[in-house]
C-alpha cells in the first residue's frame, strides 16, 4: 500500500465514521476503497468491519445525551444485535460469495419506505398499545438486521432506524442514538469472530479505525443538530445511493 493509498483509506474511514453515526452505510465508502487498493473481497469485508468498530463506539458516546434513560431498551435490543451479528459473521465465512447480498437492495428499499412513511404510520398506529421496547416484532427485526450487519453491514443503520421508528414511540434523534449502539455491538461481535478465524489486513484496520474515530465524533455533532425532517431526508438519500451502488457493482 502506497502512502497515497493509505491516506485515501484514512479519509474513507473519516467519512464512513461520520455517515454511520448520522445514518449508516459507511461501509459503502470504505469497502470499495479497500477493493480499489487490491484487497480480496472477503478480506476487505472483514477488515472493514473491524476498522469501523471504534467509529461506532465514538458515535455512540457522542449521542450519550440522547441515550439517557434507555438502558433497559439497549440491553433488550442489544442482545438481539449481539446474537444476530454473530450469526451474520458465521454466514460470511461459510456461504458462497454473493449468496446473501442478492437481497440487500430489497432490504434497504424496504427500510427506506419505513423511514419515509414512519410519521404517517405512527399516527395511524397511535391508538395501538405499543411496547416501549418495540415488542417481539422489533426484537426479531433487530436480530435480522444484526445478521445482515454481521454479513455485510452496509445500510444496517437505515434498517434499524426504519424498524424502530415504526415499532417504538420515540423521537428520531433518540432512535438514532440507539441505532449507533446496536451497530457498534454488531460490528464488535462480528469483528471479534473475524479476528480469530478469518484473514485480516491489520494495516487497513488501523487506517480505517483512525479515520472512523474522528468521523464518529464529527457525525455525532452534526447528526443531533438535524431536524427530524432533514435527518429523514439524509437517510433516504444515503439509502438510495446504497441501492444504486449495490445494483451497479
Amino acid at each position: 500500500m502506497t502512502p497515497l493509498e493509505a491516506a485515501g483509506i484514512v479519509l474513507a474511514g473519516v467519512f464512513a465514521g461520520g455517515i454511520n453515526t448520522v445514518v449508516g452505510s459507511g461501509t459503502l465508502v470504505t469497502f470499495p476503497a479497500l477493493l480499489a487498493v487490491g484487497f480480496p473481497p472477503v478480506v476487505a469485508n472483514v477488515s472493514n468491519t473491524l476498522g469501523l468498530v471504534p467509529g461506532s463506539v465514538t458515535g455512540a458516546i457522542g449521542y450519550r445525551r440522547e441515550l439517557a434513560g434507555q438502558l433497559p431498551r439497549l440491553l433488550r435490543l442489544g442482545t438481539a444485535s449481539l446474537v444476530g451479528g454473530a450469526v451474520g459473521a458465521v454466514l460470511l465465512l461459510v456461504l458462497p460469495p454473493g449468496a446473501f447480498e442478492t437481497i440487500v437492495p430489497v432490504l434497504i428499499g424496504l427500510a427506506l419506505v419505513l423511514v419515509v412513511v414512519q410519521p404517517w404510520l405512527s399516527r395511524k398506529l397511535s391508538e395501538w398499545e405499543r411496547h416501549e421496547h418495540g415488542g417481539v416484532a422489533l426484537f426479531a427485526g433487530v436480530f435480522a438486521a444484526g445478521v445482515y450487519g454481521g454479513y455485510f453491514g452496509a445500510a444496517q443503520g437505515v434498517l434499524l432506524v426504519g424498524l424502530m421508528g415504526i415499532l417504538m414511540t420515540e423521537t428520531l434523534q433518540r432512535i438514532n442514538a440507539v441505532k449507533n449502539v446496536l451497530a457498534a455491538v454488531v460490528n464488535l461481535v462480528s469483528g471479534v469472530i473475524f479476528a480469530f478465524v478469518a484473514e485480516v489486513a491489520w494495516d487497513a484496520v488501523a487506517l480505517i479505525a483512525g479515520g472512523a474515530i474522528v468521523g464518529g465524533m464529527i457525525g455525532a455533532k452534526v447528526g443531533r443538530k438535524l431536524s427530524p425532517t432533514v435527518l429523514r431526508g439524509v437517510i433516504v438519500v444515503v439509502g438510495v445511493t446504497a441501492i444504486v451502488q449495490l445494483l451497479v457493482r
